[in-house]
Formats: structure tokens, sequence, C-alpha cells
């Protein structure tokens, strides 16, 4: 079972997993790839749409990379309350091993206030490493 990571910002939960995609990786030279699952859940009472994210991704020799985008996966999903969103992602790294950590840029829909969600940062480990942020 792969860890999970769990931050709660403004109402709004964030859960990942990873998971590390061996056939898809070069475990002598790399790149080394993972795959990432989210949950957004709406635990609030207003309606909020996911607009834009923000990853900061930092490879095992410290060199960050950042990407920004509109929504998720080609979705702004909009969450009503009690409602969850789920995609899954990848990224690859020059390194067997990083972290990932970011936020996403929210609305809630009829107020129209702006907020952003902090997802939790999470390791990305090769086998046989040890499970840890770095």
């Amino acid at each position: 079972m792969s860890p999970e990571y769990r931050a709660v910002t403004n109402g709004i939960e964030v859960v990942v997993r990873t998971y590390f995609l061996e056939d898809q990786s070069d475990l002598e030279s790399g790149p080394w790839v993972w795959a990432y699952q989210v949950r957004i859940t709406n635990l609030g009472r207003e309606t909020v749409q996911l607009l834009r994210r923000t990853w900061r991704i930092t490879d095992a020799h410290g060199r960050l990379q950042i990407v920004q985008g509109a929504g998720v996966v080609g979705e702004q999903p909009v969450l009503e309350a009690g409602e969850s969103f789920e995609y899954t992602s990848g990224t690859p790294l020059d390194t067997s091993s990083g972290i990932m950590v970011g936020a996403y840029h929210m609305v809630a829909t009829a107020s129209g206030q702006a907020f952003d969600v902090a997802i939790p940062a999470f390791s990305l480990d090769s086998p046989g490493q040890r499970a840890q942020l770095h």
C-alpha cells in the first residue's frame, strides 16, 4: 500500500497517493517515473471550483521545477458541498527520488471569493529506498 498524504485548507481536503512506475522508468540512469492519485473533497457548505494549479517539484539534487496551469487533467471541476473529484497524473524525475508540493487556486462560486488550497508535500521514492520527505 502506498503512503497517503493529507491536508485540509478552507474546508477542502486533498489526499494524495503515489505509485512508482517501474515499467516506465530506467532504473540505471533515469528518468524515474511516478503516478500520483489525488482526491479533492469539499468538506464545506459552499460550492467551489478549481481554476488553476501550481506544483513545486524538487529532485534529489535540489533542482526545482515549477509547473502552473489551468485546472487539472484538462478539467476545472466544480465541487458542491460533500462532493469529491479524483484524478491521476504523473511526473518523471532525473533522480531516483524527489518531492512534490503545491496549491490549487479555487473560487467560491456564490461569493466569487478566490482562495488557495494546500496540496500536501509528498515524497517520490523509487523501490529499495526508505520513504521520506526530503
